[in-house]
């Protein structure tokens, strides 16, 4: 989008992992070309940019996220795959390629997460200003232990505009959910304002501000602070932490992750 940039992306900090993403950026290496297209990284936070991969630019996003909240932990590794079919139209499938989640006193639960499909649009104003509509759901591959069992539906509403340097996303969105409590409302309401701004020519920062509200249940929001390196237009790699600010969010959360091409398509 014009020269709209975003320096995000989304791998807990597990040492096998972090050799695994070094060498997957190794073997990419030739698909830098400075002559090809950036890439358009969406995590490591909670915002999405209105923005779209360069049409036919089939972009991949995997990494690693580790979340403590009171007696749980969850470990897992979360994909995305993202393309746009042209300016203003594209697709986003995501999900958790392995998930391991233990309470005190339960025995651990291990398995696949579940899927979420995305359709995109994107309104491109001028080269500063985008808004965009999302449409997803998540569909259950999860197993009740790990995921709720139930699909979910989500309306995501998309603001995003460059602040001389410095990257502003702001959504605003709502959550039909299958599964939820007795006394307690269906739709849940959520927020995120995330800025980014490169530091120099090749690192950059990132900080967010995000929340949930639902009738019956108490607020989430969570303060999430990240660091990316891009060593060239076509790889993103990125280390952050979030920490929850209400007693019914997350206490932490630590990521890493890296973002490249996978193919052109056309």
């Amino acid at each position: 989008m014009g020269q709209m940039t975003r320096q995000k992306s989304g791998l807990a900090g597990k040492p096998m992992l972090a050799v695994a993403v070094g060498a997957l950026a190794a073997f990419t290496a030739p698909l830098h070309a400075q002559d090809e297209p950036p890439i358009t990284p969406y995590r490591p936070s909670v915002s999405s940019p209105a923005q779209l991969p360069a049409p036919g630019q089939l972009e991949f996003e995997v990494g690693g996220l580790s979340t403590k909240s009171n007696d749980e932990r969850r470990t897992s590794l979360p994909y995305t795959f993202k393309l746009g079919f042209n300016e203003q139209w594209g697709v986003v499938i995501g999900g958790e390629a392995y998930v391991s989640s233990r309470s005190d006193g339960d025995p651990r639960q291990r398995g696949v997460g579940d899927t979420t499909l995305t359709l995109k649009r994107a309104f491109l104003v001028d080269d500063a200003t985008a808004f965009g509509l999302e449409l997803g759901v998540k569909l259950p591959t999860a197993k009740d232990s790990i995921g709720s069992g139930r699909s979910d539906y989500v309306l995501n509403g998309i603001y995003s505009r460059d602040l001389g340097s410095v990257h502003m996303d702001a959504n605003l969105n709502a959550t039909r959910l299958g599964a939820y409590e007795s006394g307690s409302e269906r739709i849940q309401k959520g927020w995120s304002t995330s800025l980014s701004a490169p530091v120099s020519e090749k690192w950059g920062v990132t900080t967010e501000v995000s929340g949930t509200h639902r009738s019956g249940q108490p607020n989430t929001a969570q303060l999430l602070l990240a660091a990316t390196y891009s060593p060239t237009k076509r790889l993103t790699i990125d280390w952050g932490m979030a920490r929850g600010l209400t007693s019914a969010s997350p206490d932490w959360s630590l990521f890493s992750g890296i973002v490249l091409p996978l193919a052109k398509l056309w």
